[in-house]
């Protein structure tokens, strides 16, 4: 069952390894396996979202969806999606990026030195929203209640996270435009392509969020229209036409999905610049985290059972945050790439280690709880 559900994923990580070791030694190797965890643990909660969907969904759409879906989400927005962010940035053809990329390695690290800090305000940005509006919201389950408890109330105030996100633009352009200045100055402008690459960071991350929200709509309202028409049908004693709508609320999945995962793939990409300018590398730890997270939407919507690691979405949006602020901070100061890996892996192992010592609390409790009651039964006898 195991391998039949990951067992491309497994043959994927292995060339994928292979090819980061001939590419450049056993450091590329580390920073593709870095990317690869990276990937997966802030897709995870993606992995958990997508199969409480496809499970309402038929063969058919299940199977559109780890099909044409895999390579909109693996070639389209893993392998893609970086070369078009290096092109806009450093102003050339998407085509001229990748021959520079690959052929002349030392003029295309200029140009993405050159464009660095708008890929850092345009991501850090992007990731700094995710994290925010995940830590204003109040949930039922808190992982590090000292900090999420009194947050959560604070996020009540209307926009908050978006007014936070602008004062944090506005202080890390005018740092910089000062530190700038303090260097011999005339980089005025580069402040102010900060600015301006913060501020699109921020719509994108509205846009995919309206959309997002836009797609769930349509989506609870076919459902409730479907639950509607079964109620009619049991009262009538007459079948419904089950195939259009299923069709209907399973096109709407589908859009929402590769809606979704493309945001997703957002904060994998930009998470990736913050560790690698390298778009081969990139290529290679992004494609292979997609893969798993892909093996384990079908292992989660096989098994008919979520997730009980229920802390790890907690990780991984931490782990967000600190990528949003290591990236704001490399506008000015180079941060070591391994650093910058590691900090996401640690967060997301920490959470880990804390859903497996709840899980294991949780039946400590419950097999205490049995036993007294197994012992009150045989007192009263």
């Amino acid at each position: 069952m195991l391998l039949k559900t990951f067992g491309w994923s497994f043959a994927i990580t292995a060339l994928g390894l292979v090819a980061a070791v001939l590419y450049g030694g056993w450091q590329a190797f580390g920073i593709v396996a870095i990317l690869a965890v990276l990937e997966i643990s802030l897709s995870f909660d993606n992995a958990v979202v997508n199969a409480g969907i496809l499970k309402k969904m038929n063969a058919f759409w299940q199977k559109i969806f780890l099909t044409v879906g895999v390579l909109i989400a693996v070639f389209g927005m893993r392998l893609v999606f970086p070369v078009v962010i290096v092109a806009i940035t450093a102003k050339m053809g998407p085509i001229e990026a990748v021959d520079l990329a690959l052929n002349n390695k030392d003029r295309y690290q200029e140009l993405v030195t050159d464009a660095h800090p708008a890929i850092a305000a345009f991501g850090g940005m992007f990731l700094l929203m995710i994290f925010l509006d995940f830590i204003f919201e109040d949930r039922d389950i808190q992982w590090l209640r000292w900090i999420e408890r009194p947050l959560a109330k604070l996020g009540k105030v209307d926009m908050l996270a978006v007014c936070i996100a602008l004062i944090v633009l506005l202080i890390t352009s005018f740092t910089f435009a000062t530190h700038a200045h303090q260097h011999g100055g005339g980089h005025v402008d580069k402040a102010q392509t900060v600015l301006i690459a913060g501020i699109a960071g921020l719509i994108t991350y509205m846009i995919v969020g309206g959309l997002s929200g836009f797609f769930e709509d349509r989506l609870e309202a076919e459902e409730e229209r479907e639950h509607e028409e079964e109620e009619a049908a049991e009262r009538t004693g007459k079948k419904k036409s089950a195939v259009l709508l299923a069709g209907q609320a399973a096109f709407f999945m589908f859009l929402y999905l590769e809606v979704l995962d493309a945001s997703f793939s957002f904060d994998g990409v930009i998470g990736a610049f913050a560790i690698t300018n390298d778009i081969v590398l990139m290529a290679l730890g992004l494609g292979i985290g997609a893969m798993y997270v892909r093996s384990l939407t079908v292992y989660l919507v096989r098994q008919g059972t979520l997730d009980d690691y229920v802390y790890l979405e907690h990780g991984a949006h931490y782990a967000i945050g600190a990528l949003a602020v290591i990236l704001m901070v490399t506008i000015q100061y180079e941060i070591n790439e391994v650093i910058t890996g590691l900090v996401g892996v640690v967060l997301i192992a920490w959470s880990f280690w804390s859903s497996v010592r709840r899980n294991q609390r949780l039946a400590e409790a419950e097999g205490k709880a049995g036993s007294d009651e197994k012992a009150e039964v045989s007192s009263g006898v």
